[in-house]
């Protein structure tokens, strides 16, 4: 189906939705790109492609720094009050919404989720920590959002490997094998990106079919 864009007026400016409705919808995923894209990421594309088919309308949130055209994000507080004044108008179709984002909107809609009432979280290429410094965890975030949630990590992720997350029961991890944090992986590698791709829809789909 062809998207419906939709602006939104935040505290922190116009936001912009643009709407993947699925023909026979169960569930919402809401999800914002990072600090360094917007909602044309592969990955956040790819989900929007193949969710609709299985019963999931996407919702994919150009936060109101990118729609005015700025080139940095603004502090964390101001992230999440544009995503909190958003959450009406992604609960408008009257569905459980999952909250994602990838990047700094995994952040985001860990930090959020539980208040606003969301049903799980998905979190792409989670920033465990910045480039070169594990000492600087942000898995407290992770471990707080307070709901099911799904990790889908890049396994040569320089924001957090797979295998420097805690473990714990609080969330389920999917590798991307071969994956960077924007889930590209080198020509040189036994996966194709088509193929690392697949990877994230099959395990979103079949997530999501769990929740429901």
């Amino acid at each position: 189906m062809t998207p419906e864009i939709e602006t939104v007026s935040t505290r922190t400016g116009d936001a912009r939705v643009t709407w993947y409705p699925a023909a026979h919808p169960n569930l919402v995923l809401a999800a914002s790109h990072g600090a360094g894209g917007g909602i044309e990421a592969r990955d956040l594309q790819a989900l929007a492609t193949t969710l609709p088919t299985h019963g999931v309308t996407v919702a994919l949130v150009e936060q109101p720094w990118r729609v005015a055209g700025k080139k940095v994000a603004p502090a964390p507080k101001t992230l999440d009050a544009g995503w909190r004044d958003l959450w009406p108008a992604l609960r408008a179709p009257g569905l459980p919404v999952i909250a994602s984002g990838r990047s700094a909107g995994a952040r985001v809609a860990c930090r959020t989720a539980a208040e606003l009432g969301a049903t799980a979280v998905l979190a792409l290429s989670f920033p465990l920590h910045p480039p070169g410094k594990p000492e600087k965890s942000r898995a407290e975030e992770l471990l707080g959002a307070g709901l099911p949630t799904l990790v889908v990590q890049g396994g040569n992720d320089p924001f957090g490997k797979p295998a420097e997350f805690p473990d714990s029961p609080l969330y389920e991890l999917v590798e991307v094998p071969y994956g960077d944090h924007g889930f590209a992986v080198p020509k040189r590698a036994p996966v194709s990106q088509d193929e690392a791709l697949v990877t994230i829809t099959d395990a979103v789909v079949a997530w999501t079919r769990s929740l429901v």
